[in-house]
């Protein structure tokens, strides 16, 4: 697989997504081997936009690591900060157009254009002559009971 080109808008947008996330796939004292491979392309499928925590010091390594990780695994690198890396792939089946369609999405944002429509969900509709049905509301009720509270004046008379 090659890695996925992000135009500056789609990047910019995915570190903004990536802020909130914690490291998903640590690597250890053995480095990048074939079970890191397979549980970052796992989490890839599961999550599109991960991060990665590479412990090693030296930064020309982590930087191999990272685009290793991008060409072989089809990703897109976002970002690399200290020992983080993070990355992002489509979850669909369909990789090249769903990644196309988002990093147009995000460059039409970032100009403050009407972004493309996306494509049409299944709604579940109702068949003509049924009738709308309501779900019944339970009642409301208190955390704890309400306290009548009694003054001085009221205890004693």
């Amino acid at each position: 697989m090659s890695e996925i080109e992000l135009s500056r808008a789609a990047r910019l947008e995915l570190r903004a997504q990536a802020h909130h996330v914690d490291p998903v796939v640590l690597l250890g004292a053995n480095g990048l081997t074939e079970a890191v491979m397979k549980e970052i392309d796992r989490a890839l499928k599961a999550h599109e936009l991960i991060k990665v925590r590479v412990p090693t010091d030296d930064r020309e390594e982590r930087e191999a690591i990272y685009a290793q990780i991008a060409e072989e695994l089809g990703c897109a690198r976002v970002q690399m900060i200290g020992k983080i890396l993070v990355l992002w792939r489509p979850a669909d089946e369909d990789e090249d157009v769903d990644a196309e369609t988002w990093i147009a999405r995000a460059e039409a944002a970032a100009k403050g254009l009407e972004a493309p429509a996306p494509k049409p969900k299944k709604v579940a509709s109702k068949k003509p002559g049924e009738k709308k049905v309501k779900k019944a509301e339970a009642p409301r009720r208190r955390a704890r009971p309400k306290t009548t509270r009694k003054t001085k004046k009221a205890a004693l008379g």
